[in-house]
């Protein structure tokens, strides 16, 4: 969406860096001990044993299977495509994930491996994770990814301009990016952990979502902490808000430190309490993860078996 489709609130807010600025301090502060409390509250939520097979489905039809180490090679890379094929070859009934994500460089090797399967290929780009290079770095990133075939990137924003106020370059270079991407989606890394407060951590959002980010995202994964109930919670708000203002619904994608079937549940509750039941479809909510996935299929079985398997149990 465009500055010049918004309405005339959010599109005065990027007609200058000034006004977005006044824009994005013009928003109303997080109540931290409020969104904690939320957030704790909701999470103590229990679901019933009928529903439990359902939000685990969904939760593994939201995972983006993910692999983001220097060591990553090809084989390493087909793998966890197979396993995104099927999560659970014992149980073929079992939902695909929504995507897998890799860097860049390896990219064309997933797209690939997943032809014809409809599971996408995300790719980070934008000088992962740290996003400190120059901006014709960043972009060749992009294109990469863009021409390997990858049909989402996830691009992280320069933390230090958002840091130091310099929002209308961090809105820049996300315009650049999407432009950049094409048809893929755009995926927008926030770095939470590096932003310090929930104030910033809202300010980042609607700066992303104004620039034209189709996701938010908590993390890399590299930073400490990464995803946490409360700062998605904050990020829920943004994009509920921002449909109520839009009429656009734009996706939240929580990443890193999601690693259990209780964990994700409890997201999944946020997701319904605090945007509503619509997001709760891989379209509109993500999960960035590695280890997740197995919990989801070993909870899956007990469900289904009514014994416990353990994910050392659940072939790679």
């Amino acid at each position: 969406m465009s500055s010049a489709t918004l309405p005339v609130a959010l599109a005065d807010a990027t007609r200058d860096d000034a006004s977005l600025r006044r824009f994005l301090h013009g928003l109303p502060g997080v109540d931290q001990v409020g969104v904690e409390q939320r957030a704790a509250g909701l999470g103590t939520r229990s679901i019933k044993k009928a529903a439990k097979l359902w939000a685990i489905d969904t939760a593994i039809s939201m995972v983006d299977l993910t692999t983001l180490e220097g060591a990553d090679t090809h084989g390493r890379v087909r793998g966890l495509a197979a396993k995104a094929r099927r999560p659970d070859p014992e149980r073929p009934d079992t939902p695909r994930v929504a995507a897998v994500c890799v860097y860049p460089d390896l990219a064309a090797i997933a797209v690939e491996a997943l032809a014809g399967t409809g599971i996408g290929v995300a790719s980070v780009a934008t000088a992962f994770p740290s996003g400190r290079s120059s901006r014709e770095v960043k972009l060749a990133d992009v294109e990469l990814a863009v021409r390997s075939g990858a049909s989402e990137v996830d691009m992280v924003i320069d933390r230090g301009a958002f840091l130091e106020g310099r929002y209308g370059q961090v809105f820049d270079e996300i315009v650049a990016v999407k432009a950049a991407c094409g048809d893929a989606h755009l995926k927008v890394i926030l770095e939470t952990g590096e932003l310090v407060t929930y104030d910033n951590v809202r300010r980042a959002s609607w700066l992303a979502l104004l620039a034209g980010g189709d996701f938010i995202k908590t993390s890399t994964g590299k930073v400490s902490p990464a995803a946490t109930l409360p700062v998605t919670h904050v990020m829920l708000q943004a994009v509920r808000d921002w449909y109520e203002m839009a009429g656009e619904r734009r996706g939240v994608k929580p990443a890193g430190g999601i690693r259990n079937t209780k964990d994700a549940v409890k997201y999944l509750v946020a997701v319904h309490e605090v945007a509503g039941e619509e997001w709760l479809t891989p379209s509109l909510f993500r999960f960035g993860a590695s280890s997740l996935l197995n919990d989801l299929l070993s909870q899956r079985r007990t469900q289904l078996e009514g014994h416990y398997t353990g994910p050392d149990y659940i072939a790679e």
